[in-house]
């Protein structure tokens, strides 16, 4: 936590940015590629995208408001609020897109003991290690606590078997933080959350190709895998108090994920149609569908910022993770809708030198939000969690 004055705050924050943002990391990203995810495998094909996620994470910026003593910057939600302003006044580019950093963390500065804190998080600060998401099977998808991957107990250490699948970019990963079974007898509470390796000998992943032409997703494979006894978070068979609170950050994520996420509708429309004499876009019945879906995107956002902040505040694992879910993916499915039929034939295209970047993108983008009714619990299972849970309906049947 900074004792400047806000005035003071935000000027120094202007000034060290205009500084140390580099020229390259103040300009959209042509493709996904270009995003800076860290690890060990990771590849730097911008010098000044390593340069300037450095310098971010030397200041505690990656995590401006993670407590200092695990690498973060202990800034207040007001003066973070301000550093995100000034990030975008210079159209500064995230310095890393990390699981660590949007899941993982929270949870480990919540229910990890302080070894585990002070040895994961600072790394995950500094883009160190990149981690992904051992949740659903093949058979414990929507119900993710029917999962099967067992996790004995071998005295000296952890014994895991078993598959995961939908794993997100389990190729590149250096960790994985997983949800196990330490106990068949019972469903939810025989659940317990473990960090794994993923050199350890007995892992293997698999990636799987998507109708978008990519393959962020991968099946994991652990067949008799040790995990040292220190890599369990939080006691045995307390894991699905944890899973739940991550699924909280995860779900409120998901929105934003996929190709296309970095453009902007109404820059789409503007360029593909055209304005009027006052600047406005010249289709009036697109140009309201748009106005409603960003005011609708706007309020989406607030409320998500509100649960953060009462997550963070230590507020009970609730519900509300299940009503995000489904509202952002109805809004970012709506969105790359919007930007398909702004484009018009230009969202044709698929590849060549007949079509833009961004063009290729919108498409692109358009078939990859067709996952998010299902990744991180389908639409279905979350709008029953609300309508039994959040609104007190019984089933007729």
């Amino acid at each position: 936590m900074t004792t400047a004055s806000p005035d003071a705050f935000r000027a120094e924050t202007r000034a060290w940015l205009e500084a140390n943002c580099p020229p390259s990391m103040r300009t959209p990203m042509a493709a996904d590629d270009e995003a800076t995810w860290g690890g060990k495998k990771f590849v730097f094909r911008n010098p000044e995208a390593k340069l300037w996620l450095d310098r971010m994470a030397a200041r505690g910026w990656t995590a401006p408001t993670w407590p200092s003593e695990y690498g973060g910057a202990g800034l207040t939600p007001a003066e973070n609020a301000m550093l995100q302003s000034e990030l975008r006044r210079i159209n500064a580019r995230p310095p890393l897109f990390s699981f660590g950093l949007w899941m993982l963390g929270p949870v480990l500065l919540e229910y990890a003991n302080d070894e585990q804190k002070q040895e994961h998080i600072p790394k995950i600060v500094r883009g160190e290690i990149r981690w992904c998401q051992g949740y659903s099977e093949p058979g414990a998808g929507s119900d993710l606590a029917g999962l099967m991957t067992k996790c004995e107990d071998k005295g000296d250490h952890w014994l895991i078997n078993g598959q995961k699948v939908w794993t997100s970019y389990a190729n590149h990963a250096d960790w994985c933080f997983c949800l196990v079974r330490t106990d068949t007898s019972v469903k939810h509470e025989g659940i317990s959350f473990v960090l794994i390796d993923m050199t350890s000998p007995g892992v293997e992943t698999r990636p799987i190709k998507l109708i978008s032409g990519d393959s962020p997703f991968c099946e994991t494979f652990f067949t008799d895998v040790k995990v040292p006894k220190e890599n369990m978070v939080g006691r045995r068979n307390g894991g699905w108090e944890i899973a739940k609170r991550l699924l909280q950050y995860e779900r409120t994520n998901i929105s934003g994920f996929g190709s296309g996420a970095r453009l902007d509708v109404v820059d789409i429309a503007k360029a593909s149609i055209g304005t009027d004499s006052t600047g406005l876009l010249e289709d009036r019945d697109l140009r309201a569908r748009i106005a409603r879906h960003k005011m609708n995107e706007r309020a989406y956002a607030l409320s998500v910022q509100r649960a953060t902040e009462e997550a963070k505040a230590g507020a009970n694992v609730s519900h509300m993770a299940s009503m995000f879910k489904a509202a952002g993916a109805t809004l970012n499915q709506e969105r790359t809708e919007l930007m398909v039929e702004a484009a018009g034939s230009r969202a044709f295209g698929w590849g060549g030198e007949g079509f833009k970047t961004d063009e290729l993108a919108v498409t692109r983008g358009w078939l990859r939000a067709k996952a998010n009714s299902i990744e991180g619990g389908t639409t279905e299972i979350n709008l029953n969690v609300v309508a039994k849970r959040v609104l007190g309906l019984r089933d007729t049947q």
